[in-house]
């Protein structure tokens, strides 16, 4: 064999040494302390050739480090067994064994070789199998730096070491055939042709690109040649879940065309070209990018058309999710425009000529809606109009309304007021301006009105006892301001013959898992003969003030207030009211009145009733009228019998408190004997 053949053969972990004609020779054991070729190194490199006892040559090559810096390999260990010898065409034919350790993916941990050295027709042929893996690659003598390869099942794990040229991405999974013609170059590699994946996964660092259980088929190119790192792919992909950036699919059973063209350097990605189809969910074309951390640089989608409720499931759930709106039903189409940058959002525009949507838990849910917006950071846009026919927000009906939008300087601003229907009365809307780059800060502001709100509507649909009663009132100006709504003014609803006011509204994280809402309740001259009439207390006649300051609920469930409860005018109270207060306060009667007088009347007549509540850390601490060292009067009585309750416990586990309340208004509460 030439010296350039042997040379070549060492170059692909096959042979080592210069191998002579040494069929009428003893055994030759050759060491190096290194030895380098083009694109591979190795050290502490031992050898033997020696006859085989038929007319061939036993070979053995063992180094305990090799480099090929094309594929990525680092320090593997190399062990080659095998058998050299001539055929009948003059062709040198080599079978034995390879194993390699500490190689990506464990690959060739223990193969089969076979290769075919044909100098007559300037070719070698190597084959490798293990199992059911198959590898085999083709290469012209007098350039083994071009070969054709071909794979065949072969773990995806096991071309890490090559992807670590490209990207900074790690393969966890799936089987890999292709037929790929491969260019190794002094800078790099040049790779191209078709491969077909099955169950395909890989991640990334900063984890803004993955993929699990992917199949697909497509053309591959790869270009390392140049900095950065070049990867075009065209592909259809089926099945498994993609990650890319924002962008999270649960791929259908059927083909998704995929085409991008992606620059890598230093970990960074950018796609200048992303195209993704699927013809009954998902059409968009655009550039994306991130840094090596993973962040993303830009996202910028020229064309996007969706179809619902297919584009839902399988390309938006995840992303509606971060936004708080999660298990969606979503019918009808929508095509629009985005750009996204690290400054923030640049631009947007939709349109739709239909769609329908609503969240799980009746947050959110629209009806017929159809128009779009249009808006951009940096220019003026035209003037466009979106209405509905109806939109349903935290369980409040709205009516059809429409609404005329422009884009200008930076901001989207409704161009006329709006009255919008809602529970037999009307919201209007005055001036209202959206910036919708704004982070932080001030991000919207409006001017609301409300107008004959019919609350025996707005109890049914909260769930509540059905009350009368309108609610109106004004909010100057409402301002979204980093996460949280802020209320200036307030509304105030004319309910049981008086009046509750609400003011220092704030509502943080409205669409988040645990929405907050801040305020002040102020309640004015209330008949108590009507509201303990629709709560099922237990009749009790006269007005009641009041106030609920510093109030906070978290997810609508109180967490801490201030509340006082005044009837200071003097009226009736029933024994089951009496019973039903004693059990909320967790009081008694006071010594002299006997449950035989007691079961003597009906009612009672009662100079004032006050009971308090300071709520912290779930514990209610108690109050009433007079507070002493022996508990607190929620009754004064008046006349004869003279009636007195006083409270005992100063502090009541709010759960407590709620389920006695919960006890009375069903009618539960115990009797006074």
């Amino acid at each position: 064999m030439r010296a350039t053949s042997s040379q070549l053969v060492l170059s692909l972990c096959l042979l080592l040494w210069a191998v002579m004609p040494l069929s009428a020779r003893a055994d030759v054991a050759l060491g190096a302390k290194k030895v380098s070729v083009p694109g591979l190194t190795m050290q502490a490199v031992q050898s033997q050739i020696g006859e085989d006892g038929q007319g061939g040559l036993k070979l053995s090559l063992r180094a305990a480090k090799a480099d090929v810096p094309a594929m990525g390999w680092k320090r593997v260990g190399v062990d080659l067994q095998g058998v050299l010898q001539r055929d009948t065409h003059m062709r040198w034919l080599f079978d034995g064994t390879a194993q390699l350790a500490g190689a990506p993916g464990g690959a060739l941990g223990n193969a089969k070789v076979s290769m075919v050295i044909d100098e007559a027709a300037n070719t070698l042929e190597i084959n490798l199998t293990q199992g059911a893996i198959q590898a085999s690659t083709a290469l012209p003598l007098d350039q083994p730096t071009h070969a054709q390869i071909s794979l065949k099942g072969v773990p995806l794990a096991w071309l890490q070491g090559l992807l670590s040229t490209v990207w900074s991405g790690r393969a966890t999974g799936g089987k890999l055939d292709a037929d790929m013609a491969l260019d190794l170059q002094d800078k790099g590699l040049q790779a191209s042709g078709q491969f077909a994946l099955n169950g395909g996964g890989f991640d990334t660092p900063g984890g803004a690109l993955a993929g699990q259980a992917v199949n697909g088929n497509g053309r591959l190119n790869i270009d390392t040649t140049t900095g950065p790192s070049r990867i075009d792919l065209d592909a259809s992909v089926r099945g498994g879940e993609l990650l890319l950036g924002p962008i999270f699919a649960r791929l259908p059973d059927h083909p998704v065309q995929l085409s991008l063209s992606a620059a890598s350097r230093n970990g960074a990605v950018e796609f200048n070209r992303l195209r993704v189809a699927d013809a009954d969910a998902l059409q968009l074309e655009g550039v994306m990018s991130f840094n090596a951390k993973g962040d993303l640089q830009q996202l910028k989608l020229d064309r996007l058309q969706t179809r619902f409720p297919a584009a839902y499931q399988r390309y938006g759930q995840a992303w509606l999710a971060t936004l708080g709106l999660r298990d969606m039903r979503i019918d009808g189409q929508l095509s629009g425009n985005l750009d996204l940058g690290t400054d923030g959002l640049r631009s947007f525009a939709f349109d739709t000529d239909g769609l329908d949507a609503a969240d799980a838990e009746g947050r959110l849910a629209v009806k017929g809606l159809r128009g779009g917006l249009d808006w951009n950071a940096s220019s003026d846009r035209p003037a466009t109009t979106l209405g509905w026919q109806a939109l349903q927000v935290y369980r409040m009906p709205n009516g059809a309304a429409q609404m005329r939008w422009q884009s200008r300087g930076g901001a989207l601003s409704l161009q006329r007021a709006v009255d919008v229907p809602l529970l037999n009365g009307r919201v209007h809307v005055g001036e209202l301006e959206w910036r919708p780059a704004a982070s932080k800060g001030r991000r919207l502001e409006t001017s609301l009105a409300f107008a004959g709100i019919d609350m025996a509507a707005f109890s049914r649909t909260m769930g509540w006892p059905e009350f009368p009663g309108t609610l109106g009132g004004a909010i100057p100006a409402l301002r979204w301001v980093d996460d949280r709504f802020e209320l200036e003014g307030g509304l105030s609803v004319n309910v049981f013959d008086g009046f509750v006011d609400i003011t220092q509204l704030s509502l943080q994280g409205p669409f988040g898992p645990s929405p907050v809402l801040t305020g002040d309740v102020q309640l004015r001259q209330l008949d108590l003969a009507a509201m303990t009439s629709v709560f099922d207390f237990g009749s009790i006649t006269g007005r009641m003030d009041g106030s609920v300051d510093d109030l906070r609920l978290v997810n609508w469930n109180p967490v801490a207030f201030k509340a006082s409860l005044l009837a200071g005018s003097g009226g009736r109270i029933s024994q089951r009211a009496v019973n039903n207060l004693t059990t909320v306060g967790g009081g008694g009667m006071a010594a002299g009145l006997q449950g035989a007088v007691l079961k003597l009347f009906k009612t009672f007549g009662y100079k004032r009733i006050g009971l308090n509540c300071t709520l912290q850390a779930s514990v209610c601490h108690m109050g009433g009228l007079d507070n002493d060292a022996d508990g607190y009067t929620i009754v004064e009585g008046s006349g004869l019998p003279r009636l007195q309750v006083i409270g005992h416990q100063t502090q009541v586990d709010w759960p407590t408190v709620v389920r006695r309340l919960k006890a009375a208004i069903e009618g539960n509460g115990p009797d006074v004997r």
